[in-house]
């Protein structure tokens, strides 16, 4: 039999064992092939070598299929099932038969991995599902995976970028005509640039354990959403070059394929959810890591740049060069402040201007309920006893978060700061930090009649907060001093509020 007709053999083989009445989809990357039915899902590895993956032997895809099972299961238990060898039996036909353990079986003429198919939508298909909700489980999945990953032991550091960055020139360049060279030899220098600058932190968290085994290929088109549970899947197991990366450099990927599919508000909450999700495993790095998303989400771009040209894509890769340039012109940081009583819709507010402040994706917003919580060890929803909001507790807060606003504005990137500030002192203490650093400081006050916030609080569920109308009550009956801040109107709608605070101008740049 001709290698032609065995690769068709084959097909038509995994094409029963997904489905023996024929309802079957297909679907090819430049690596691999798979079987989608119903129910069930095998999918093979092709014999093609492309320098920074080698599947060209048997023994290769075998390696390949059970390095995918293996990393695929920490993100998607349920979905990777197992690895068959597809054999050739004694009437010669084919067959699969289960291996737990590597094999030398003259029979095996193929590897095959089997998944369960998906019940809900890939989010590449629909980017519009990722609401502020998806979006918060999304980052906080995505900051859970990196807290619990293993310390990569053979990669540190700036190395790990490098390997990619000079990757990227050479794939970029041999797609000649394809790109504006100009255009991708100003990414290639600007990109070098900016990683020479921060060389020397890369090597810091390289050695303070930040490189780790990361999905590694963390874009919408891996990741599938069930009962409005995002599951990540397909993570890289071919090239540990790939995988053991940057923690940064893996969320980046995400952050980019959203604000470049128009969903810089989607990014946005992905960020923040991540940033406070990962300072609960990973401290101050978290923060940290903001002074790399402007590079590492530029080279996803590059990344995708080759990628679709070399697919044919010529349009979508020049697209891609173009944000890849834009990444590298990250607008300057600045500092808001939201401040008002419990019911006045700060994190709204908030959360609506962050994606049009500073570098993409938006600002990072600092909320007092979540550091509360993250300080206490507790998850973002779990309510806190009355202990936790003590004086003594609450200055705890607010000296954390204008420790992680220091951070972040150092980093380059703009932070809300999201907090009652009832205290004279607490506001006073917001502005300061702008005039240390030299920044522009905006204070926003929310003001609205009581019984709209009380309304507010009765209604809210599954929040942060733990103000009830009591605590509300409390906040009515004080004074909290001259308040120097921007009044905004919280009974208008959000984008009267929005408005009130740009004026004319749809962005601040």
């Amino acid at each position: 039999m001709t290698l032609a007709h065995e690769a068709q053999a084959l097909d038509r083989f995994l094409r029963r064992q997904v489905d023996a009445e024929g309802g079957v989809q297909v679907h090819e990357t430049p690596a691999a092939k798979v079987f989608v039915g119903a129910e069930r899902v095998l999918k093979i590895k092709k014999p093609v070598d492309f320098g920074f993956l080698d599947f060209t032997t048997l023994a290769k895809r075998e390696w390949a299929i059970r390095r995918e099972l293996a990393f695929n299961r920490e993100t998607a238990p349920d979905v990777y099932l197992g690895v068959h060898a597809v054999v050739r039996d004694a009437d010669g036909g084919l067959a699969l038969r289960e291996c737990e353990g590597a094999t030398d079986d003259p029979d095996v003429i193929e590897w095959a991995l089997e998944m369960r198919a998906f019940k809900g939508p890939v989010l590449a298909d629909r980017p519009e599902r990722v609401d502020g909700a998806l979006a918060e489980r999304l980052g906080r999945e995505a900051a859970r995976l990196h807290g619990r990953a293993s310390i990569s032991t053979a990669r540190r550091g700036a190395a790990v970028l490098d390997y990619v960055l000079t990757s990227n020139a050479d794939q970029l360049r041999s797609l000649g005509k394809t790109l504006d060279q100009d255009a991708v030899e100003r990414l290639i220098a600007e990109s070098r640039a900016a990683f020479d600058a921060l060389a020397p932190l890369l090597d810091r968290r390289g050695e303070a354990g930040l490189v780790r085994r990361c999905h590694g290929d963390l874009h919408l088109g891996n990741i599938v959403v069930e009962d409005d549970r995002p599951i990540l899947f397909d993570c890289i197991d071919f090239n540990d070059a790939l995988s053991e990366i940057d923690v940064a450099y893996d969320i980046a990927f995400l952050l980019m394929d959203l604000v470049f599919r128009g969903r810089a508000d989607a990014a946005n909450r992905v960020l923040n959810a991540w940033t406070d999700e990962a300072a609960r495993s990973l401290g101050d790095a978290a923060f940290e890591s903001l002074a790399l998303l402007p590079l590492c989400q530029s080279m996803r771009a590059a990344v995708r740049a080759h990628v679709s040209g070399h697919g044919g894509a010529g349009d979508m890769a020049r697209a891609y060069v173009e944000a890849g340039l834009n990444h590298l012109a990250p607008s300057p940081p600045k500092l808001f402040a939201v401040g008002g009583l419990s019911g006045s819709g700060k994190s709204t507010l908030a959360r609506a201007l962050a994606p049009s402040l500073g570098p993409a994706p938006g600002a990072v917003v600092l909320r007092s309920d979540e550091i509360r919580k993250r300080l206490w060890g507790v998850g973002p929803r779990d309510r806190l006893p009355k202990d936790a909001y003590s004086v003594e507790a609450s200055q705890s807060v607010y000296g954390e978060m204008l420790s992680a606003a220091r951070r972040s504005l150092r980093a380059g990137w703009a932070v809300v700061l999201d907090a009652a500030f009832l205290n004279p002192t607490e506001r006073a203490a917001a502005e300061a930090l702008g005039a240390e650093l030299g920044l522009p400081f905006q204070g926003l006050w929310l003001q609205a009649p009581a019984e709209v916030l009380r309304q507010r609080v009765r209604d809210r569920v599954n929040d942060a907060s733990d103000a009830d109308v009591g605590v509300l009550e409390g906040q009515l009956a004080r004074d909290v001093g001259e308040v120097s801040w921007r009044l905004v109107d919280a009974a208008r709608d959000l984008d009267a509020q929005v408005a009130t605070v740009w004026g004319n101008r749809k962005r601040q740049t």
